[in-house]
């Protein structure tokens, strides 16, 4: 396992995915009293999971049919694009 692609992969994911609308979905679901607060770390934990796998599995197909390079190319452009237009809504 390369330690430099685990914590590179691990701090990205991290910083991304505070404050985001899947983390306060999770935290409105603990907020109940009736709910078991590992019940919805577990069901969070797993969806995560799951979408992570997802998103695995997918890049590793459209890797195979698109160059690296050009991947990079769509996910800046991608990115920049949601920038747009989450400025435009403003």
């Amino acid at each position: 396992m390369d330690i430099k692609i685990l914590l590179t992969v691990f701090t990205a994911i991290f910083v991304a995915e505070l404050g985001d609308k899947t983390q306060l979905a999770t935290l409105l679901f603990a907020a109940d009293k009736d709910v078991s607060k590992f019940t919805v770390f577990v069901g969070a934990s797993l969806a995560l999971i799951v979408t992570s796998g997802i998103g695995v599995l997918a890049g590793g197909v459209i890797s195979q049919y698109v160059s690296e390079r050009y991947l990079h190319y769509l996910a800046g452009i991608g990115f920049v694009g949601i920038g747009i237009w989450t400025l435009m809504k403003v």
